[in-house]
């Protein structure tokens, strides 16, 4: 069976985007171009709106503090906030006004406006909507290290299907909220608006 996601259901605003032209990907698939796709995204960017220093972009009106690290390709959006201790690498996308915080590490990841990494968060190979809000220790996990089969499934309606991909973190959408110390397990799929409590569990194999 295959799993057909629709990124517009879960961001509202991934159709105007400039991830447009890869709207018809299931988050899996966009995770694991993660990298090309930032690099092509790169290719479009006015460069009198950022300073590009061996492909890493940054927006003239975003904040990176020392000591912050930051690994091409990757592409920093206008006002956002990096904070030193934040570690960004393997093609990151942050859209307008986002923040990543001390301890912060964020891979292969597609970040809408307005969204929050607090601190001391870890977001593997996902695509996080529009004012997202991770909250202190909150980890989205992207690897089944506990099982011999690596492959991620995602639970779709009332069956468990796979993605034919070993890395794969989230799909979480727009206004989301996860608790300080909760776990995305692999392969989660939060609607717009879903809340995971703190120190809570969210795993689509359960």
């Amino acid at each position: 069976m295959a799993a057909v996601v629709d990124l517009c259901a879960y961001v509202e605003g991934f159709a105007v985007s400039p991830l447009a032209a890869w709207k018809h990907l299931p988050p899996w698939e966009l995770v694991a171009q993660a990298p090309a796709i930032t690099r092509q995204l790169l290719g479009t960017l006015a460069l009198e709106d950022y300073a590009v220093v061996d492909e890493v972009a940054v927006h003239r009106t975003a904040t990176v503090e020392p000591g912050a690290v930051l690994k091409g390709p990757l592409c920093i959006g206008p006002g956002c906030f990096v904070v030193a201790g934040a570690y960004l690498r393997g093609g990151v996308w942050l859209a307008a006004e986002c923040i990543v915080g001390p301890g912060a590490e964020l891979k292969s990841s597609f970040v809408f406006g307005a969204s929050t990494l607090a601190h001391f968060n870890f977001v593997g190979d996902s695509v996080l909507g529009a004012n997202v809000n991770l909250e202190a220790g909150s980890i989205v996990c992207n690897h089944r290290n506990e099982r011999a089969d690596k492959e991620v499934r995602v639970r779709m309606g009332a069956a468990v299907v796979g993605t034919g991909h070993s890395k794969f973190g989230a799909l979480i959408g727009d206004n989301c909220r996860i608790g300080a110390n909760a776990v995305l397990a692999p392969g989660a799929l939060l609607a717009r608006g879903a809340v995971v409590g703190r120190l809570q569990l969210f795993d689509a194999e359960l």
